[in-house]
């Protein structure tokens, strides 16, 4: 059977259309092992070790990541997450923020667009290169050394370390509600 080049570049046009059009998907898909990390963070400014591990004792976790603190879009999802945090909180859930900010960086994030009320961890290239959010491109931080930069991606993982939902959106608009209701439908479901 022939094909015709006219019907094959068509189709290969409008492949490109619906994937341009649709928000890229998170790496990490609902099934997926969430990978365990230790690394350092901090709470109304105070540093701490943050443990994937330790925190997923507690009930899920909603891991976000975001691209930089104190850009507009992550300090707006922060000041969000921080306002939703008693609804999280009823749902079971803790909240982990993460970037590849320096850690004194997100001590001072956290006590300010954060409100103190979760924390928000620094995510080095293990961390990045586990969960595939490297955005693929550098800025320039607060010190003027260039670093990686994150996409906006949300999980919601279960206790039991795996993946059970993901939403990868560079706009904040969405992050915090969809992960509430992801928790939601999970605690109406678990055992």
């Amino acid at each position: 059977m022939k094909r015709s080049p006219t019907l094959f570049a068509c189709a290969v046009v409008a492949g490109l259309a619906i994937a341009i059009a649709t928000p890229a998907m998170a790496a990490l898909a609902p099934g997926a092992k969430a990978p365990d990390f230790t690394t350092r963070g901090a709470t109304a400014g105070k540093i701490a070790t943050v443990n994937l591990k330790a925190a997923l004792k507690k009930g899920p976790v909603v891991l976000y990541f975001f691209p930089a603190a104190f850009t507009p879009g992550c300090s707006a999802e922060a000041r969000a997450f921080a306002e939703a945090i008693p609804a999280f909180t009823k749902a079971g859930a803790t909240v982990i923020g993460m970037s590849a900010d320096p850690v004194d960086v997100l001590a001072d994030f956290s006590a300010k667009d954060c409100a103190g009320k979760f924390q928000v961890a620094s995510a080095g290239p293990q961390v990045i290169a586990g969960y595939d959010v490297a955005l693929g491109r550098t800025m320039t931080g607060r010190d003027g050394q260039p670093r990686a930069i994150t996409t906006r991606t949300s999980y919601v993982i279960t206790p039991e370390g795996i993946i059970y939902y993901a939403h990868n959106d560079m706009s904040y608009a969405d992050h915090v509600r969809n992960t509430l209701d992801a928790v939601k439908r999970y605690r109406a479901t678990a055992p």
